[in-house]
């Protein structure tokens, strides 16, 4: 069960405002399923998704394995979603949600981050710090939150666009002829899975920056906002 934490305290998702999301919502909340299986169902799509990630730098139809994997990134996206909505519509919040809001979140970033990195294309070494880059994202919101400001969701990297920077050139290397998909890196073997991992650790080291001075100025004004 998902802490509400308010209007104002929640991620921004223009989609929960979807007539198809909040028939979703309530479709979820006929069958019974708590908003705290969501969040489980969610982060078991992402470790799946990384499993299959870094299963094709083996000897493994890696196209099959990418255009799967994709789509299990977008389902742990939409369950971090409706693990709040269900939560909300039915009545249901409690703080024990907040841990399943944060721990399987957690989880899912460094499965599917840490799979891209041993994926073709990919760099385990990018994917590892990928990750760490994101867990500190979240930690750095999470810490001002408890020193008293608002959650703080805003990026350039949070955990829309790091997912959406795996699911697109994953997607895309499922797709495109192999002509089409360039090489990089000191060693001729980084390829667009790589590119992202930059660009996720690059975003989100910039992202946690901008949180840590926005929640110190914040903070600075006192209670009162003096």
């Amino acid at each position: 069960m998902t802490t509400d934490p308010g209007p104002s305290d929640r991620r921004p998702i223009p989609a929960r405002n979807y007539g198809w999301s909040k028939a979703t919502t309530r479709w979820l909340i006929a069958r019974g399923l708590s908003p705290n299986a969501i969040s489980v169902i969610g982060m078991t799509a992402a470790l799946v998704a990384g499993g299959l990630l870094a299963a094709t730098s083996l000897d493994l139809p890696d196209r099959v394995l990418l255009l799967i994997a994709a789509p299990l990134i977008l389902i742990r996206l939409l369950a971090n979603m409706f693990d709040g909505m269900v939560a909300v519509e039915s009545g249901t919040t409690s703080n024990v949600g907040e841990v399943f809001n944060e721990i399987p979140d957690r989880i899912s970033d460094v499965a599917v981050l840490v799979g891209a990195g041993y994926a073709v294309g990919g760099d385990p070494v990018l994917g590892f710090a990928a990750a760490c880059v994101a867990v500190m994202t979240a930690y750095v919101r999470a810490a001002m939150k408890v020193a008293g400001t608002t959650n703080d969701y805003s990026g350039p990297m949070a955990k829309q666009q790091r997912m959406w920077s795996i699911i697109v050139p994953a997607l895309y290397l499922g797709i495109a002829p192999a002509s089409w998909t360039p090489t990089w890196g000191p060693d001729d073997d980084w390829g667009l899975l790589a590119i992202a991992l930059i660009v996720v650790a690059g975003g989100g080291a910039i992202t946690i920056v901008s949180r840590t001075v926005r929640g110190l100025r914040v903070l600075s004004r006192g209670p009162q906002g003096e």
